[in-house]
C-alpha cells in the first residue's frame, strides 16, 4: 500500500509488522516460520514455506521505503529465508512435488485443510522474493 500511496500510515504499519515477526521469540533461527507463532506444540510444530516466502518478499520491498540501516537488517533475514527454503528440506526436487517448488506450506491447520503441502502462493512469492532480490544486484 505504501507503495502505491506513499501515505506514512502503510509504512509505519508494515514496519511494525516486521518488527513483530523479525523479534517475536517463535521465530526459529532460520527465519522459516512456524504455521503459527503461538502453535501449542512448537518447537515441534509444522513449519511454513509459505509464510516463509512471503515474508521474504515483502521484507525485500520494505528495506528500499526505510533508513539504510534498518533495510539491511530486513535484507539480510530476507536472504536467509531464501537460502533456507532452496535447501532440501523445503526446495523440491525437480521433477517431485506436483511440479511444485516449494515443499511444506500450512494453509488452515485448525480446519486440516493444505497441511504440509505445496502451495501456488507459496512459489509465487518464492520466486518473486527471487527476482527482488536479484534486481538489488545482489
Amino acid at each position: 500500500m505504501y507503495r502505491s500511496t506513499h501515505d506514512s500510515k502503510y509504512l509505519s504499519q508494515a514496519e511494525n509488522i516486521a518488527h513483530f515477526i523479525l523479534n517475536n521469540p517463535h521465530l526459529p533461527a532460520d527465519k522459516i516460520p512456524y504455521w503459527d507463532y503461538n502453535a501449542p506444540d512448537i518447537p515441534r510444530a509444522l513449519r511454513d514455506a509459505s509464510a516463509a516466502s512471503i515474508m521474504a518478499s515483502a521484507l525485500i520491498e520494505l528495506s528500499g521505503y526505510v533508513p539504510a540501516d534498518r533495510g539491511q537488517e530486513y535484507l539480510d533475514v530476507a536472504e536467509k529465508i531464501i537460502v533456507g527454503l532452496t535447501g532440501s528440506t523445503y526446495h523440491a526436487v525437480v521433477g517431485s512435488n506436483g511440479g511444485f517448488i516449494l515443499k511444506h506450506s500450512v494453509g488452515h491447520l485448525p480446519a486440516k485443510s493444505e497441511v504440509d503441502v505445496p502451495l501456488t502462493y507459496a512459489d509465487y512469492y518464492f520466486v518473486e522474493a527471487m527476482l527482488r532480490y536479484k534486481a538489488l544486484g545482489k
